[in-house]
């Protein structure tokens, strides 16, 4: 039996890294298999469900083999998400045939059984409380509470050295193409205290890295009522700064009040970098995707940035085909980009999903054209790419390992996230460095998307 599914690299520029399975086994001690697809925010849900299973005694096999049963959380941001969900699902009845479905797609049940009737449960997304039931009645727990110890950080399947930090929940947008709010419901923040000591766990335990992640993280604690602050994501953010640790934003919504984060990158308490989904530049289409369509004063805010802070790294999403695109709206956007020159860009080809409204626009672009714009759209991200990449040649920057083997060290600037962005490697003088270490490299080469360097 082979090892469990993983989110294929090339389906969705967010997807979480690979899940890092390490639980012994006792004899006797009742095991479960976990398969985690989409994006960070569900593997933040995968380490929470863990994280309760291993309290109850229950060990993580990272295989079907050695599992009593097998959970899978689903994606069900896209339709092609949805098909590699329905998969997985198919080889965990093949390979273990105990399976237990939650995350996002399991908001519909009927569709998933209709597929695999075979399921043991269907729950919908961040309902801990109903897949640990579905565990029990499928595999009942068998606790040895001289043995079965959890870790003070509860179970985390990142690499040791990073760990994504959820703030908050759901989202109050109401974007045409987007069902996220009808699965995770309304924004739903995280007290601060909370927040915070799980950070300062985790840099206890030795993170050096902590990934801020939601589905809108500028919008953080704007869902209470009658607080001091009038955006919290701001004193979070500095506080966060002050454990010494680097602090990666991810998922920022382009807020006015984004600006003022920046000062805390130019001081270092910050990592300058933002996520942040611009999903197209002409005002008509931003329309149609019922977003802020203010294209021309996001090149004035982006400009902005750059001069408080000149070492940003800017990233985004967007969306090329949309229903109703025309080619000289695509092309505003290829223009927009030209003008932006964005570090790191992530790009999707529009695709209905059951229950957006932007389904029922009119004048859908047809695949071929939606591809073609796709790959042009692409090449000009990759020049832009290699135009900064290169930039960097002869300069001295920092780096966090992620990974070292016989033929070299595989690294990250803090201009690149785990998984959707690039990597800077060492292949001389790598020996002695180890997964989390931080250390100062000149750069030597340049690819479209990668750096190469040595230690200095």
């Amino acid at each position: 039996m082979g090892a469990m599914a993983q989110n294929p690299p090339n389906l969705r520029p967010d997807l979480a890294p690979r899940l890092v399975i390490d639980s012994p086994r006792r004899e006797g001690q009742p095991t479960i298999g976990m398969v985690s697809l989409g994006c960070p925010k569900a593997l933040v849900d995968s380490e929470r469900i863990l994280t309760r299973l291993r309290a109850e005694g229950y060990a993580i096999s990272p295989d079907y083999a050695g599992a009593d049963a097998v959970i899978v959380n689903t994606c069900g941001f896209l339709d092609s998400a949805k098909a590699e969900s329905l998969e997985a699902i198919g080889e965990a009845l093949r390979e273990n045939g105990r399976v237990i479905v939650t995350g996002c797609l399991g908001a519909e049940p009927d569709y998933i059984t209709g597929a695999h009737p075979k399921v043991l449960a269907v729950t919908g997304p961040h309902q801990y409380e109903q897949v640990l039931d579905a565990v029990h009645g499928a595999v009942p727990p068998a606790p040895d509470p001289f043995v079965d110890l959890l870790p003070a950080t509860g179970v985390r399947l990142t690499p040791r050295h990073f760990s994504y930090l959820k703030i908050s929940e759901g989202c109050n947008h109401t974007c045409r193409f987007c069902i996220i709010p009808d699965m995770r419901g309304r924004l739903t923040s995280r007290p601060e205290r909370a927040v915070l000591r799980e950070a300062e766990k985790l840099v206890e335990a030795g993170v050096r890295e902590l990934l801020v992640i939601s589905q809108d993280t500028s919008a953080y604690g704007t869902d209470w009522k009658g607080g001091p602050e009038k955006f919290p994501i701001l004193p979070l953010a500095r506080e966060l700064g002050r454990l010494g640790a680097w602090v990666r934003l991810h998922y920022v919504y382009p807020y006015p009040h984004v600006r003022e984060l920046i000062p805390l990158m130019a001081e270092g308490l910050v990592l300058p970098y933002l996520d942040i989904p611009f999903q197209h530049a002409h005002p008509e289409v931003l329309k149609r995707m019922a977003r802020p369509a203010a294209a021309a004063r996001t090149l004035d805010e982006i400009a902005a940035w750059r001069r408080d802070c000149p070492e940003i790294t800017l990233r985004s999403t967007f969306i090329v085909g949309y229903p109703g695109e025309t080619e000289a709206e695509f092309q505003t956007l290829l223009d927009w980009l030209d003008e932006a020159q964005l570090d790191r860009v992530g790009c999707f080809q529009y695709e209905n999903v059951a229950g957006a409204r932007s389904n029922a626009l009119p004048a859908h672009v047809a695949p071929e054209v939606k591809q073609e714009r796709w790959d042009r759209f692409m090449e000009k991200a990759q020049a832009i790419s290699e135009a900064k990449l290169a930039a960097k040649v002869g300069r001295r920057i920092e780096v966090i390992v992620d990974e070292v083997d016989e033929d070299g060290a595989t690294c990250r600037t803090k201009a690149d996230a785990p998984e959707i962005d690039g990597n800077l490697f060492i292949d001389e003088g790598f020996e002695g460095l180890a997964p989390g270490d931080i250390l100062t490299v000149e750069v030597e080469e340049a690819g479209e998307y990668d750096l190469w360097g040595r230690p200095v």
